[in-house]
């Protein structure tokens, strides 16, 4: 099963031995990873993916942990179901909750029970996070790309693409129209969201509104630019298959005309001039002129901006920002013995994520760079040979999340992508 994948780890691996044998068995062991223990295939023809260590399907994590196995299938039919059961599940999942973060196998009630929010029993956790509406556009429009395969096209994802740009719609106006609220009790304050669970005001700028962050996090204000970005590209990839697969024009022309909108929201609220850096984005406004200037390593970032294809790497404010991102003007930014990079609000102090180093290699424009990144990979591990949710930059083998999927498959994708940029 999974041929071709497995065919690529131990084509890449021939290659990686003669450049360095520890980082060929990291790769081995890292690359297959969500495909040989967060996978299941269902009777129904869809696919379950848990994270790792927490037993639920993230509409964000099971999009990221499979992409990086979509080239791989072109040629073969295995990877085909099992992408085309991802994308129909994850469908099925947005018709039960547009709202909702990450859902459950059966409608068992498992997951975060006590939550003051309308839940239902397919869900595990019911935050509101933009990023969620856009992965399974991007899994799907990928695996498209790669495939040319029509099955996905069912009518299940037809009616996520209408429901994706419907509640879009709604949360541009979140104070006025939309009737999400959610709370938790006994719980830091970046688990639950203020004012009786509606977060703090914004004005209309265009953007989306978005309750939590991609860590889970509540956001601070709630338009959230690197998940607004994500938003434009989805969008266009929602109106040209909405035109060519369904012949829906309807939907075309308003998927088209809310992207337009949230671009113009961004460049024109969503950009600082920081006194160091220059022109930049900030992490978040609020549409009153309030903004949160930081990063977090989980994707969408600002520091991701490129590999979400909302500008290039060599865009000057993009290169400003990035400047900002890996510098200590970043509260979230750690540099120690062992790696510097972006860790997270959502992880202890001096930690910094192995995603946000994958992440700024997968972004960058320097091979010095990319080398120096894959060297520090290879080398925090703690001598597990996998990727961790974070570590600490002075002690490697202080970790969160020995069992991490989406840091595993990530990492195969940029290895793939670092021996591409390299010469023979």
């Amino acid at each position: 099963m999974y041929s071709s994948v497995y065919r690529k780890i131990e084509e890449t691996a021939v290659r990686l031995q003669r450049i360095d044998p520890g980082l060929s068995e990291i790769f081995q062991k890292c690359y297959p990873n969500t495909l040989e223990t967060t996978v299941e295939l269902l009777d129904d023809g869809t696919s379950f993916v848990i994270t790792g260590d927490i037993p639920a399907m993230w509409l964000r994590d099971s999009s990221a942990q499979v992409r990086p196995y979509i080239q791989q299938a072109g040629d073969d039919p295995d990877v085909q179901r099992m992408i085309r059961g991802v994308i129909e599940r994850q469908a099925r999942y947005l018709m039960l909750d547009p709202y909702a973060n990450a859902f459950n196998k059966e409608p068992n009630g498992k997951g975060h029970s006590g939550d003051l929010t309308v839940k239902g029993p397919w869900v595990w956790e019911r935050k509101y996070e933009l990023d969620s509406l856009c992965y399974p556009v991007q899994l799907c429009w990928d695996y498209w790309e790669a495939t040319q395969d029509r099955m996905v096209f069912s009518e299940t994802v037809h009616t996520m693409f209408h429901r994706i740009v419907e509640i879009m719609r709604v949360e541009q106006r979140h104070d006025r129209d939309s009737e999400y609220a959610f709370e938790r009790t006994g719980c830091p304050p970046s688990d639950t969201l203020p004012f009786s669970g509606r977060g703090t005001r914004t004005n209309y700028t265009g953007m989306i509104w978005s309750g939590f962050r991609p860590s889970d996090d509540a956001c601070k204000f709630g338009f959230l630019i690197p998940s607004n970005m994500f938003a434009v590209i989805i969008l266009r990839y929602i109106g040209q298959l909405a035109k060519e697969m369904y012949h829906d024009h309807g939907l075309c022309e308003s998927a088209y005309k809310l992207s337009v909108e949230i671009e113009f929201g961004i460049e024109t609220y969503g950009k600082v001039k920081h006194p160091e850096h220059g022109w930049m984005y900030a992490y978040e406004t609020d549409g009153f002129g309030n903004y949160n200037l930081m990063d977090d390593a989980n994707v969408p970032s600002l520091l991701s901006i490129p590999y979400l294809g909302y500008r290039d790497a060599n865009d000057p404010v993009y290169r400003n920002t990035r400047k900002f991102v890996l510098s200590p003007d970043n509260p979230y930014y750690s540099s120690g013995l062992f790696a510097q990079g972006v860790g997270s609000p959502h992880t202890p102090p001096g930690h910094i994520w192995p995603i946000g180093l994958i992440i700024q290699g997968l972004t960058s424009i320097d091979p010095i760079e990319r080398d120096d990144l894959v060297r520090m990979l290879v080398s925090t591990t703690a001598g597990t040979g996998f990727m961790h949710e974070s570590f600490h930059t002075d002690r490697p083998d202080t970790f969160t999340r020995e069992w991490f999927a989406w840091a595993n498959s990530l990492f195969g994708e940029f290895i793939c992508r670092w021996l591409e940029q390299k010469p023979e």
